[in-house]
């Protein structure tokens, strides 16, 4: 939009250069697996982009209040890329340094894009001036706290059910590091009958990205189920000062 309005190039076409940079940057970061899941909307949304401009004269927006266009355009972009990150996919540009951020600095989805758009938006600030800003900021909060809805569940709690052949260092960094209870379980495989110990705890949902990240980083071969807590009472650790 800023490229548009200063020099009058094609939406479309600064979204495919940009995307196929960030799909580079990606292979080097996130290995072609999820680099992979980002091609197919790399192509196809700067693509509609074009198909779908001749739309907008079409749609006429004038009469109405500039903060419901805000908070409704956001709702529906907040589902749509909700669905999509679910789906383990990208619609490209924007969205594969959203899953960068994501990655490393172990923050949902949501608050990665709330951190990126931010960042674009600032340097909008300085283009469409301050009213515009500030209508992005609404924007960009409601599609982050919308996409981490769609993506992680509406619950304030995850319960993690995890098998690993690292318990103990998996445990101990459960609770040193997100203060929570870990109940050991005894379980044994329906097919091999072998005994083996599933660890079970309860986790804020915001926390959800780092206890997996921290995981797969333990025990890259552990398996774990996640679901909604909807109600929890206790189970979290006091340490002595």
């Amino acid at each position: 939009v800023i490229f548009n309005h200063l020099w009058n190039i094609d939406p479309s076409l600064v979204i495919l250069i940009g995307s196929l940079i960030l799909l580079i940057l990606s292979y080097f970061l996130m290995g072609w697996e999820k680099t992979a899941n980002s091609v197919i909307g790399s192509l196809l949304f700067p693509l509609f982009v074009e198909l779908t401009e001749w739309v907008i004269p079409l749609i006429d927006l004038k009469n109405t209040e500039p903060i419901l266009i805000a908070i409704f355009g956001a709702v529906i972009s907040g589902f749509g890329f909700g669905l999509v990150f679910k789906s383990g996919f990208t619609t490209g540009g924007m969205d594969i340094l959203k899953q960068i951020f994501s990655k490393y600095l172990k923050i949902s989805i949501g608050n990665a894009t709330i951190f990126t758009d931010g960042m674009v938006i600032t340097l909008g600030l300085f283009v469409f001036g301050i009213e515009q800003f500030m209508y992005s900021l609404i924007t960009i909060y409601v599609i982050g706290i919308i996409t981490d809805k769609v993506i992680l569940g509406i619950s304030n709690s995850k319960a993690f059910h995890i098998i690993t052949n690292e318990e103990e260092e998996i445990k101990k960094y459960l609770m040193d590091n997100l203060n929570c209870g870990v109940t050991v379980l005894d379980v044994k495989g329906g097919y091999t009958n072998n005994k083996q110990k599933m660890l079970m705890c309860i986790i804020p949902t915001k926390e959800y990205f780092k206890v997996k990240e921290g995981i797969s980083n333990i025990d890259s071969n552990a398996f774990f189920l996640v679901t909604d807590a909807y109600e929890v009472s206790g189970g979290f650790i006091k340490k002595e000062v």
